[in-house]
């Protein structure tokens, strides 16, 4: 099939979310996310109980504002912890690309779902079919939209390493996809490597939210910040402690109205402060989901929780 020619805006009104049906702590992933806990106050049913009221309430939310929200229900088997998650397994593209990608845990591979894009095949029109997943043998990953944060009108990955996002794969990712690299390293307060470039920073058409403080080298955080800049995007900076509120794990997007909104959660925004707000209510409105459990007991937050649709839909 011939190739779509399409400029891509950096945000979207179209997405997909994955309804969980066993969500849960993650052993596996727990081993380099710090972002997760699991104090024992909660048994396992309680947990995706929760879950699932989270998730739900959230999706009004979402539909309220006027975005475009696909819903998948998740399977009975195989039992996956982290299906609410689907942005790290796959990504779309305005040129009509899927593309699908290695995980590091072994039960996440498992998420991989030819069926979703049956589904989304119905609506919109899939041309290119990318896989890096076989990489997987070899331990090396690439975790989506998690690893691989897109500034796609500019045609610009950023990325920070760590064991789920490997150098390699990037540069092969990036030739295929025809993007420039900004690649850097990134730590937390307790000198391990941020796992996910996404909680760390978020991007919009005109700003960007970045965790600056977590480059220890200079020159990297120098060389950023200057893309950034050459790119027209304002910074607003949060703290190696906001991250930790998920004040990293963002996504703007806009409605199907045009409204530019930046969806983040309770915890994140009431992480943030006066200044940060006034300055995000420049570019974008905010939109706050409240998911207290699946941030604890996933390690992640709203921005994981949304794949984007960026396919081009069938006249």
């Amino acid at each position: 099939m011939k190739n779509i020619i399409a400029l891509e805006s950096t945000i979207t009104s179209n997405l997909l979310m994955i309804r969980p049906k066993h969500f849960g702590f993650n052993e596996e992933t727990a081993s380099n996310n710090a972002f997760q806990t699991n104090d024992k106050d909660l048994n396992s049913s309680q947990i995706a109980a929760l879950a699932l009221d989270e998730f739900d309430h959230f999706v009004e939310v979402l539909k309220r504002e006027g975005l475009s929200i696909t819903v998948i229900e998740d399977r009975n088997n195989p039992v996956i912890s982290d299906a609410v998650f689907p942005n790290n397994w796959f990504s779309t593209h305005a040129d009509g690309s899927v593309v699908t990608y290695p995980m590091f845990s072994k039960q996440r591979r498992l998420e991989r779902r030819e069926d979703i894009f049956d589904l989304l095949a119905k609506k919109f029109i899939i041309s290119n079919r990318f896989h890096f997943e076989d990489a997987e043998v070899n331990n090396q990953f690439l975790e989506g939209t998690g690893s691989l944060i897109l500034d796609r009108s500019n045609k610009m990955v950023y990325a920070c390493r760590s064991i789920r996002t490997n150098e390699l794969l990037l540069q092969q990712w990036a030739d295929k996809m025809k993007y420039k690299r900004c690649v850097f390293s990134a730590r937390d307060n307790n000198n391990l490597d941020i796992y996910h470039t996404n909680v760390m920073m978020a991007i919009g058409e005109d700003f960007v939210i970045w965790g600056g403080d977590c480059l220890p080298d200079r020159s990297e955080r120098e060389m950023v910040e200057n893309q950034f800049k050459e790119t027209g995007k304002t910074i607003i900076p949060i703290s190696n402690e906001q991250i930790g509120f998920f004040a990293g794990n963002m996504l703007a997007v806009k409605n199907v109205s045009g409204e530019r909104l930046l969806i983040m959660s309770n915890s994140a925004y009431n992480s943030l402060t006066n200044e940060q707000i006034t300055q995000i209510k420049s570019f974008s409105r905010i939109i706050k989901g409240n998911i207290p459990t699946i941030e604890k007991y996933g390690g992640g937050s709203v921005r994981c929780m949304l794949a984007e649709i960026y396919l081009p839909e069938k006249a």
